[in-house]
């Protein structure tokens, strides 16, 4: 019993930890539009997010499962992700002579990687490996508050830190020092509807994005979890009123 409760008092302490990142991180909160029971995706952010992720992320950083025709969720329509997926080449093939070759990208396609593979992703990064990002909001406890606090916690390190060469010092990163640079410095991208461009506005259109890519389906399973509940409730009514019925006369 006594090992059981030291046990307990460990994880408590830890959790709190566990979630903010680690060691002494602590995450900024953010009121996400996804977030909670009944939350749902912000089409205009995730269209900025996309455009931040291409113009910003996409050098080094993969979105291995996601494909061009997922897209339309974000609110583009079928000539517009065409336009999109014809930016970049795939590999394709083999050919009549049996040999790979480029083409275009189709819709079908999932976006390619800017690397071969991960030794020349590691090799063009000072052996840093630049992780997919598909799934990145899952990946991590608290993902959105924590890549919003990542992407928002790039500071001079304090005067006792020494940060070594290649690699930088992060707030909000357990340990805080990161081999990835600082991404964004404000007014990064340009959007077209006039947004907001600062550091935190674009960190918060990536996190949307983000959030997207990890579950494009959690609009969908919000909407089911809802439907199902309201209906094991009212059928827990119709037979609680079934039952008062039926033994009334017994109770009588």
């Amino acid at each position: 019993m006594r090992k059981l409760i030291l046990c307990l008092a460990g994880l408590m302490m830890v959790g709190p930890a566990l979630a903010a990142g680690g060691g002494d991180v602590v995450l900024k909160h953010k009121d996400w539009s996804f977030s909670g029971p009944f939350g749902s995706f912000d089409q205009a952010a995730m269209q900025r997010g996309f455009q931040a992720y291409v113009e910003v992320c996409s050098g080094c950083h993969s979105l291995d499962y996601v494909s061009f025709r997922n897209l339309a969720d974000l609110g583009y329509n079928e000539a517009e992700i065409k336009a999109i997926a014809a930016q970049y080449e795939v590999e394709d093939g083999p050919n009549d002579d049996g040999d790979m070759f480029m083409r275009a990208a189709l819709p079908a396609d999932r976006f390619p990687a800017p690397y071969p593979n991960k030794n020349a992703a590691r090799a063009a990064n000072n052996g840093a490996y630049p992780p997919d990002l598909s799934l990145i909001a899952k990946a991590r406890a608290n993902g959105p508050d924590y890549l919003y606090s990542l992407l928002t916690s790039y500071v001079d390190a304090p005067g006792d830190k020494e940060v070594p060469d290649g690699m930088y010092y992060n707030s909000a990163y357990s340990g805080h020092l990161i081999a990835m640079p600082q991404p964004l410095y404000g007014d990064d991208v340009t959007y077209a509807d006039g947004a907001d461009s600062s550091v935190e506005a674009i960190s918060a259109d990536l996190v949307s994005f983000f959030a997207w890519t990890a579950e494009p389906a959690l609009e969908k399973r919000k909407r089911t979890g809802v439907a199902v509940v309201a209906f094991l409730l009212i059928l827990s009514a119709m037979s609680f009123g079934a039952m008062r019925f039926i033994w009334a006369d017994v109770k009588k």
